[in-house]
């Protein structure tokens, strides 16, 4: 049996923590953020996780 690929978009797009845990980036940061006020912009700049639900699925994808 050949090996499993992992699927390049999900590889560019989500990394795994030494936890477990799946980081992901934030929709609406790339461009016109001066609409935006300060606090979203904020809010974008946390680290943000998949949703435990989603993280076997986006694992998989990445093996």
């Amino acid at each position: 049996m050949p090996k499993m690929k992992s699927v390049k978009s999900a590889v560019k797009r989500f990394k795994v923590k030494k936890n477990g845990q799946v980081k992901r980036g934030t929709a609406f940061r790339s461009h016109i953020l001066t609409k935006q006020d300060a606090k979203t912009r904020r809010a974008h700049n946390t680290p943000k996780t998949v949703a435990a639900v989603d993280e076997k699925n986006i694992k998989a994808m990445i093996n």
